[in-house]
């Protein structure tokens, strides 16, 4: 590119950029009038160097180390001097906000929480993922987002913030792997402008606060789009199995989820790597060879060891990982099948006594539902608008119609550039991960949580951070002034819509986006176009007449100057109206505690969705709910429940009022209720130490000290200090209690993990103390499973797991007394069993 005194080198700073208007045509094809001599205009992605590439080998890491804290401080040595110290704040930032007040959420997932605790004290527990350090059950997920969490408690100790402050620092990380991505190929501050965007996404500020394996998913991902981008630039084979590991290791996150973006992945490669196409194929096919053994070295000692020298698969029905994989975890969730779900074993049935109530709307049902909506099951909606819809868009999408404008624009200007462009391939790169993510979440018809959507945050920053740096460098031709100006315009309108579903959350905030993100969008299409006119010389018409009518060259000058500090201004006022929305609803997520398997973003917003994937319907017309082995209306008065604690309520239905209320169920005899919103879910006795929400399901039950010290008492001489129905009331005491609790059914009730049977040869080896009472009976089990197929899951001797947890809690309740602890009922096993 030819350097001009109007034309900055391509390394010059962002926002300096503003005062050297790009050249304009080519000498001789100017139009009439224009200064003689000007040149061509300038890519709209213009190449900016890479790297120097130092020495290799293990003599050049003594080297590289000693000048390590030199180079992390200044950064590449033709970066202006602003860029690592702003990158050097944006991560420190991010760490002070993603750590602050990080031990609010308590246990947070106390699923997770209980296998993390479970690892700091077993290795065997630690390596298999299990629930308990006894190492009965494991997981629905592979262990590896367990792990950073286990070592934490094992060299700080077991506490709320040693569990979740590795999530937190994993969003530095990813900030930190972004960053570096985009830089590879374009400005600093798109870089930098990645990074904020994603660090302010209200989902990365949720799932990076708490200990679900997403934290670690997301940042695998971005580390795997970093080498992807590294090997696309020289062909290199490295780089290339650098990539296939780190979706390896994904995939030991979260299992088929990983391999979301791997089509894109590919076929990006396969295009446009500048080497020969056999080559590319080999070097594919040595990154899918990493990928294999990352991610499957595990997987290949699980299914080798026996049964019964490992715990139980949690999720699966057959105690096997690879059912667990292309089922439950894998293809289930795609069309809806998840056996042992409680939406799983097939779709639109549902249980004896289930019936709709007649103008409330669809079911709860947990063995398989109706949902309403377009093919959704019981999970939602599917369709291409359901991640802008209900509770969903305030998760993920302020920032999605302008990535998918910057994409587009990033493909169309690009369309003339050598096929192993860089720049296009970071678009191919980034635009792949997010539509093949973003469909497939779109039109999943199994289990699908609003906090998924965090796996879109990295590619939606991406693709803002480098459209937007190539249309500010191009903001002096109106075609792309119009093209940024429209793209800030939708991005105003649409934070509008989105903080109209939460009205009540900061009113003020709501009017102050929209007028910023227009006023800056005309000031952006008026000043950019009108500080290039000036700078060249040309004869100015309209609003440029007049401002430089007869005006002498410092006129010409000064007029320029005041629009390109207009035009600064303006991205400035854009910039903040379009991070406005989703920084106000980070923050509020910030200092929102957050617990249980269901959480959301943000304030409470209207027509959101709850666990089940309804549609809240307001007062009057909320959902009924299949409960207990009846049909249940919701109350509208967020009332709170008779009890303490008793049932988790559902986020994401509206309130009538607008506020967080707790939920009640009519006449019902003790199951309290605490949640977010009228709408909840019960199952179970109520007081303090009953199951929590959907039989405990959404979380665990509140335990008593009393009962806690009961349990640890004389812990050492048994394997399982206590066993009951499902994992989360497990984890509720254990965690409470500080020793293994057995989680009968696994996550969901329903993996057929134990016989009655083999819970009674438990008993007469003495390796259980104590069973906790109340789990099983009312939801999918005990008192309402008459039937031998419940979510369809079938156990042994022909009857559902659930079915087989009910029986032995029956046994249980039969033959030991009862004993009420601090709200809890507990039977002591050592007892002698009556007949």
């Amino acid at each position: 590119m030819t350097t001009t005194s109007l034309t900055p080198p391509a390394g010059e700073p962002w926002p300096e950029a503003g005062d050297f208007p790009p050249p304009l045509l080519p000498p001789g094809s100017a139009p009439e009038g224009a200064a003689p001599g000007r040149t061509a205009h300038p890519p709209l992605f213009p190449e900016f160097p890479l790297p120097a590439t130092g020495p290799k080998g293990p003599a050049s890491w003594t080297g590289r180390l000693r000048t390590l804290p030199a180079r992390s401080w200044r950064g590449r040595p033709e970066d202006p001097r602003w860029v690592r110290p702003s990158l050097l704040a944006l991560l420190a930032a991010t760490a002070v906000l993603y750590l602050w007040g990080l031990s609010a959420s308590g246990w947070a997932n106390s699923f997770y929480s209980a296998a993390a605790q479970a690892g700091s004290r077993s290795w065997k527990a630690f390596f298999y993922g299990s629930s308990d350090a006894g190492n009965f059950i494991t997981v629905d997920k592979p262990p590896l987002a367990l792990w950073p969490m286990a070592l934490s408690a094992r060299v700080f100790g077991l506490s709320s913030w040693s569990v979740l402050a590795p999530q937190a620092l994993m969003a530095v990380g990813t900030v930190a792997a972004l960053y570096a991505t985009v830089r590879r190929r374009f400005s600093p501050l798109a870089g930098l402008l990645a990074g904020l965007a994603f660090a302010l996404t209200p989902v990365a500020a949720l799932m990076f606060r708490f200990n679900n394996p997403d934290a670690l998913l997301v940042l695998l991902l971005t580390l795997a789009a970093y080498g992807l981008v590294r090997a696309i630039e020289a062909a290199g084979t490295r780089w290339l199995v650098f990539t296939g590991v780190m979706l390896g290791l994904a995939f030991l996150t979260k299992t088929l989820q990983a391999f979301l973006v791997l089509p894109a992945f590919v076929l990006v490669y396969l295009v446009v790597a500048p080497t020969g196409l056999w080559r590319r194929v080999r070097q594919l096919l040595a990154g899918g060879l990493a990928m294999v053994v990352a991610g499957g070295w595990w997987v290949a000692v699980v299914e080798l060891v026996p049964a019964s020298a490992r715990p139980y698969i949690g999720g699966s029905q057959d105690n096997s990982f690879l059912s667990l994989t292309f089922g439950y975890n894998g293809l289930g969730r795609l069309n809806g099948n998840e056996t042992g779900s409680v939406g799983g074993g097939g779709r639109g049935r549902l249980p004896a006594g289930a019936e709709a109530v007649a103008g409330n709307g669809p079911v709860f049902a947990p063995a398989g539902g109706q949902g309403g909506g377009r093919g959704g099951g019981g999970w939602g909606e599917t369709g291409l608008t359901r991640l802008f819809d209900g509770d969903i868009g305030g998760q993920i999408a302020w920032l999605l119609p302008a990535a998918l404008i910057l994409l587009v624009l990033g493909l169309w200007a690009t369309r003339r550039y050598a096929r192993t462009d860089t720049a296009r391939a970071a678009f191919l790169v980034w635009g792949g991960w997010l539509l093949c993510t973003a469909l497939t979440f779109s039109f999943m018809s199994g289990i699908f949580h609003q906090y998924y959507t965090v796996a879109l945050a990295p590619a939606v920053a991406a693709l803002v951070g480098m459209g937007v740096d190539g249309l500010w460098r191009a903001r002096h031709r109106l075609p792309y002034a119009a093209v940024l100006a429209a793209t800030l315009a939708v991005t105003a309108v649409w934070a509008y819509v989105l903080l109209g579903r939460s009205s009540d959350f900061q009113p003020w905030l709501r009017p102050a986006v929209l007028a910023g993100g227009l006023l800056a969008a005309v000031a952006l299409l008026v000043a950019g176009p009108l500080a290039a006119r000036l700078a060249s010389g040309a004869p100015a018409t309209g609003v440029e007449a007049e401002a430089a009518s007869g005006a002498p060259v410092d006129g010409r000058a000064g007029a320029r100057r005041i629009a390109g500090r207009v035009t600064a201004v303006a991205g400035l006022v854009g910039a903040a109206a379009a991070l406005g929305g989703p920084a106000a609803y980070a923050l509020e997520t910030v200092g929102t505690p957050h617990q249980g398997s269901i959480v959301l973003a943000g304030p409470s917003v209207a027509g959101g969705f709850g666990p089940g994937g309804m549609r809240g319907r307001g007062a009057g017309g909320g959902p009924a709910l299949w409960l207990n082995g009846r049909t249940v209306t919701p109350q509208q008065d967020g009332g709170q429940g008779d009890g303490q604690g008793g049932g988790q309520g559902v986020p994401g239905f509206p309130q009538q009022d607008g506020g967080r209320g707790t939920g009640r169920v009519p006449n019902g005899n003790g199951n309290g209720a605490q949640g977010q919103g009228p709408y909840a879910v019960f199952g179970g006795p109520g007081g303090q130490g009953g199951p929590g929400g959907m039989n405990g399901l959404l979380n665990g039950a509140k335990v008593s000290d009393e009962a806690a010290a009961l349990l640890a008492q004389d812990a050492d001489r048994y394997r399982w200090a206590a066993a009951t129905s499902g994992s989360q009331n497990a984890a509720s005491y254990q965690l409470a209690s500080g020793v293994p609790v057995m989680a009968l059914g696994g996550f969901n009730s329903s993996d057929p993990s134990l016989s009655l049977e083999g819970f009674q040869q438990y008993v007469r080896d003495g390796k259980v103390h104590w069973f906790v009472g109340g789990g099983s009976r009312g939801f999918g089990g005990g008192e309402t499973a008459g039937a031998n197929t419940v979510n369809g899951a079938n156990g042994p001797g022909g009857e559902s797991s659930q079915s087989q947890t009910a029986r032995i809690e029956e046994w249980v309740a039969s033959h030991y007394t009862a004993r009420t602890v601090g709200g809890s009922t507990l039977y002591d096993l050592t007892r002698p069993p009556t007949s």
